[in-house]
């Protein structure tokens, strides 16, 4: 029998939708969490006001915000770590379900910025205690980071370029981003930061500045801004395709720990992916 391409397509769509419905017949619900690095690296290109998350007012909303999300019942939890690095993942939460973290992490390093990352970082203090709490044996990590991000090149072909317009709305984006987020770091409680940069308006405006800005950026011919936004999708592409295979048919409730910036892009695969249905983290964390 000879198919015309659009009969392959419909067969296609029919044994995809048949395969999906026999993998997975009830959607699992995805709790996708964004979130600024608690131990405040400085590696991205905004920089953040420091959130000490050690306080004792921190700590006691980090116990609430745990709390709640392991009422939520999530039977996998994915945190911003590489993948290919599992193993020592596997080991710090070991350590941690012990109660050995953090004495481990105090004979092994010294070093102050890696302290800070360790004892600091919001994979342990948000992820590893939320897993201990919903009882899990594994946190998993989804993170790829064998990509490129040129921004000093991007930064360049729009000067080469004479883009001054371009060049002004870049900066003028992430004074603001700073200015706002120095001045909710001031007032806000963690419960609420973590709220705030999961509103529709935060992820839009995360998301929006790669098509926005750097997608636009250099000469007509010159496309170094639009290969850095095409390698951003690349990486959350790839830490989602990790999450699929991951997941199992018979996993109801999912969490995934990531920054902000790949929230936004994530959260856009999840309409068009069966086996996942978004559940908004202001429905979980109140």
């Amino acid at each position: 029998m000879r198919f015309t391409s659009p009969s392959i397509l419909l067969l296609l769509s029919c044994l995809l939708s048949g395969s999906s419905a026999y993998a997975q017949s009830k959607p699992a619900e995805l709790l996708l969490i964004g979130s600024f690095h608690f131990h405040n690296p400085g590696a991205d290109v905004a920089k953040m006001a420091d959130v000490d998350v050690l306080t004792p007012k921190a700590q006691a909303d980090l116990e609430t915000i745990t709390s709640q999300i392991a009422a939520f019942g999530p039977q996998k939890v994915f945190v911003e770590w590489e993948q290919k690095g599992q193993a020592e993942l596997d080991e710090l939460y070991a350590r941690y379900r012990s109660g050995q973290y953090e004495s481990y992490i105090r004979g092994r390093y010294t070093k102050p910025s890696t302290l800070n990352f360790y004892l600091k970082n919001e994979i342990i203090q948000l992820a590893f205690r939320t897993a201990k709490k919903a009882n899990l044996p594994r946190v998993y990590g989804l993170d790829y980071v064998n990509t490129s991000f040129p921004y000093d090149s991007v930064r360049q072909s729009i000067k080469v370029a004479g883009q001054t317009a371009l060049q002004q709305n870049l900066d003028a984006i992430f004074r603001a981003f700073e200015a706002d987020f120095a001045r909710k770091a001031q007032t806000f409680t963690l419960r609420q930061l973590l709220l705030d940069f999961n509103t529709p308006a935060s992820l839009t405006a995360n998301k929006g500045m790669y098509l926005e800005v750097f997608n636009r950026a250099g000469a007509v011919d010159n496309f170094v801004g639009a290969f850095l936004v095409s390698e951003w999708y690349r990486r959350n592409l790839y830490m989602y395709a990790i999450l699929q295979k991951t997941v199992a048919p018979t996993d109801e409730r999912v969490m995934v720990l990531v920054g902000a910036g790949h929230a936004a892009m994530l959260r856009d695969f999840v309409p068009y992916d069966q086996r996942f249905r978004l559940k908004e983290v202001h429905e979980v964390i109140r």
